[in-house]
């Protein structure tokens, strides 16, 4: 399948932003954006679990798009500290929109601090119905602006994850099932440490089982 995956430049507020694109056959196939982890700590959109995340998105039929934020790769500008991140994730969608204007659905999803940045910009995009978050760090980042948060989604986390102490992921969970009108389902995946090192594989099963149920609905 990789054959059918781009290579693309699309125009970013700091210039342009280097992505990798798959386009569903389907007309009104539905639409993702996968953003990527911390570009200070080696961060792109080549990491394993974005890639992972990417393919399953496809493998679902979806048209995907994941980018390099500013100064990664080939995408010009440098790191802005999130806000020009987020900047950047909404050129991106605005791109993957256009490009697929008859979507039936709209998913964002984003790994560590890339979780962080599509919560964001899921606040600011009312067209957004489904979120995926991998690994976020409610210890590092603060999350309070997700009250209340706007649509159902998946926060995937490992069980193991050595930079996130469970009782800010509980913390987080129980802000967002108090919630109504909205399902946040939490996942935690037993072995996996933060990056999922060895565990990748029971990480797509979930995502795949969590996109097909809600892709069903549609």
């Amino acid at each position: 399948m990789d054959n059918k995956i781009l290579e693309i430049f699309i125009p970013g507020p700091a210039g342009r932003l280097e992505a990798k694109y798959y386009k569903s056959k389907k007309n009104t196939s539905p639409i993702a954006l996968v953003l990527q982890p911390h570009p200070q700590y080696g961060g792109t959109m080549n990491n394993k679990v974005v890639v992972d995340i990417f393919h399953t998105f496809m493998d679902n039929d979806f048209s995907v798009c994941r980018v390099n934020f500013r100064g990664v790769g080939k995408s010009d500008g440098e790191f802005d500290n999130g806000q020009g991140e987020l900047a950047d994730a909404a050129a991106a969608l605005d791109w993957l929109e256009r490009e697929n204007f008859d979507n039936s659905q709209c998913w964002v999803s984003g790994f560590s601090f890339g979780s962080l940045i599509a919560m964001q910009l899921l606040m600011r995009r009312p067209e957004i119905n489904r979120f995926i978050a991998i690994s976020p760090q409610p210890n590092v980042y603060d999350f309070s602006f997700l009250s209340p948060c706007p649509t159902s989604g998946l926060i995937a986390y490992g069980k193991k994850d050595e930079l996130v102490p469970s009782e800010y992921i509980t913390e987080l969970d129980k802000r967002l099932s108090s919630q109504k009108g909205i399902k946040v389902e939490f996942n935690a995946i037993a072995e996996a440490n933060h990056f999922f090192s060895k565990t990748s594989e029971d990480l797509v099963k979930y995502l795949d089982k969590y996109i097909k149920k809600e892709t069903a609905l549609y």
